[in-house]
């Protein structure tokens, strides 16, 4: 058994590359061999958002405060809030992330395929992004 206390994982800024606005990253588990799922713990900052991605395994999201959007390529947007679950299949192309006006805080969980759980495509553009 491993418990790992509060206040030891570091949270991480999200990367530039990968997001639009302020996002932080809390890790909250990694991945213990044989299991390979881990998850984090995701704020977005109000406007803030993830580029377009996929997931070789799918993804599990909870979202736990604020409000946000979800949408899969060439699919409507959809709004989301706290004890949503969204769960995205392998290899859809997606985006996340919060409102305008309000931040949006939500658990991650995806699995990894041969160490890998993301492949990041472009960044949403203002234009993609529904500002309502």
């Amino acid at each position: 058994m491993e418990i790992t206390r509060n206040g030891t994982r570091h949270s991480n800024k999200g990367p530039a590359e990968y997001f639009t606005g302020q996002v932080r990253v809390d890790p909250l588990f990694p991945a213990h061999d044989p299991a390979r799922t881990s998850g984090a713990y995701v704020t977005f900052e109000p406007g803030a958002r993830s580029a377009w991605h996929t997931h070789p395994l799918g993804q599990i999201l909870v979202v736990t405060a604020g409000s946000g959007w979800v949408q899969a390529w060439g699919q409507p947007v959809h709004e989301i809030g706290p004890g949503d679950v969204i769960w995205t299949p392998p290899g859809e192309k997606h985006w996340h992330g919060a409102k305008a006006g309000t931040s949006l805080t939500h658990i991650a969980i995806q699995e990894a395929l041969d160490g890998k759980v993301v492949d990041w495509m472009e960044k949403v553009g203002d234009d993609q992004y529904p500002n309502f």
